[in-house]
């Protein structure tokens, strides 16, 4: 016989998105227990960018990537990069990005990423304001500057392209960039001005504060390992390594570590990877930027926090398994080399190394499978921090038994 469930659901993932939608599901009156390997915030919620992304409504990868493949094998510290080892397991999922980059799956990704994107501030104003932290988000905008003439007709190529899909950007002469940001090197020529973004001063605080909130609404949190699933009469079962857990719906929002579950569940094997982002921490760079700063030619970002200035935004493939090559965290640092009139200050800094958790289109997986019993909210890649709130206000609506308009691009079964 079937044990009785032990909560109404139970969420599998402690990071940003399965933290935000505990305290959605919780205000609707549910008995809501979250259940992660780790301490809630500490996968990839914790080293992330901070950057609110919602101009990133483009994809990472377009058909270019044939060209720089060579290079992605080659060049240990490039910003993109594929571990040759790694090829033979990443080659049928790239094939798959590759497919999703003809025309009409492009634009599908890029409208499904945009809309999801456009409410994402919104959402995360709503999300704050309810808990009582709104001065965790700084609503200030973002900047994306280049140093080389030549790069002046992609920077005018990408601003054309943001406008069509109705991405709220303006250009800046250097003088606009040197007044908002003295301290950046006169070497820097201009840039794109992106005022509806954003950035958090402290990712894993936001969580913490979230955690805060959930438990105040009654949510249980517990550090445990999920091994194994399955859907049953009274709803869900999850094994663990300290027992049985048994809900009448469960979420899967366990980011990279979601496809394993997902198969158990619903006997759908999802085209999951993960891109392994770094950062650099420097504990000692408290006043050099106003807001984040991303380097067009150099690929990477820079985001003021409360505890320094972090440093981020390298993707590299090569699975969940092998150690972090800390050197391209470090890497960061050097890139920094010449963007300011003064080097950075690099004593003390940490570096990290976390999963994003990518599928080939581009899109998340956010639906409802397995006659309700089933939630799904991952595979949002590098804009898991931005689209958090908003996912969670769609998934707390699916559970209820809401219609959700808006979400076929979405369902799991794309795949």
């Amino acid at each position: 016989m079937a044990k009785p469930p032990s909560a109404d659901i139970v969420v599998v993932g402690a990071g940003i998105i399965g933290v935000a939608c505990a305290v959605q599901l919780a205000r609707q009156g549910r008995q809501v227990r979250v259940i992660d390997a780790q301490a809630p915030g500490m996968g990839a919620s914790y080293g992330n960018a901070g950057h609110l992304a919602t101009e990133q409504v483009f994809p990472i990868a377009d058909l270019s990537i044939l060209k720089r493949l060579p290079a992605m094998l080659l060049d240990p510290m490039g910003p993109l990069r594929l571990d040759w080892t790694y090829l033979p397991r990443a080659l049928p999922w790239f094939m798959r990005l590759l497919l999703n980059l003809r025309p009409a799956r492009y634009q599908r990704t890029v409208a499904g990423i945009r809309a999801l994107n456009e409410a994402s501030l919104g959402a995360w104003q709503r999300l704050l304001q309810s808990i009582g932290q709104p001065q965790l988000l700084r609503e200030d905008g973002s900047l994306l500057v280049f140093e080389r003439a030549e790069s002046r007709a992609a920077l005018d190529a990408l601003q054309q392209r943001m406008t069509q899909q109705g991405v709220p950007v303006a250009f800046w002469s250097a003088q606009a960039v040197h007044c908002a940001a003295p301290q950046l090197s006169e070497a820097i020529q201009g840039g794109l001005f992106f005022p509806a973004t954003g950035h958090f001063l402290d990712p894993y605080t936001v969580v913490g504060e979230l955690v805060a909130a959930a438990k105040a609404l009654g949510v249980e949190f517990q550090q445990q390992r999920v091994l194994d699933a399955h859907v049953d009469g009274n709803g869900v079962s999850l094994t663990t390594d300290q027992g049985t857990v048994t809900a009448r719906q469960v979420l899967i929002a366990c980011g990279a570590h979601s496809a394993a579950l997902t198969a158990a569940l619903t006997g759908k094997r999802v085209p999951l990877d993960t891109e392994r982002g770094y950062h650099l921490m420097l504990p000692h760079e408290h006043q050099r930027l106003p807001f984040a700063v991303t380097s067009l030619e150099r690929k990477f970002i820079m985001t003021p926090m409360t505890d320094g200035l972090r440093l981020a935004g390298t993707v590299e493939f090569a699975g969940l398994k092998r150690p972090a090559n800390t050197q391209r965290a470090w890497q960061l640092h050097r890139l920094s080399n010449g963007l300011f009139r003064q080097p950075l200050n690099a004593d003390d800094a940490t570096p990290w190394m976390g999963f994003r958790p990518s599928l080939p289109d581009s899109l998340p997986i956010i639906d409802q499978v397995c006659d309700g019993k089933v939630l799904l909210a991952f595979g949002h890649q590098h804009l898991g921090l931005t689209q958090a709130a908003v996912t969670a206000e769609k998934v707390a609506r699916l559970a209820s038994g809401e219609a959700v308009a808006g979400l076929e691009a979405y369902r799991l079964g794309r795949f």
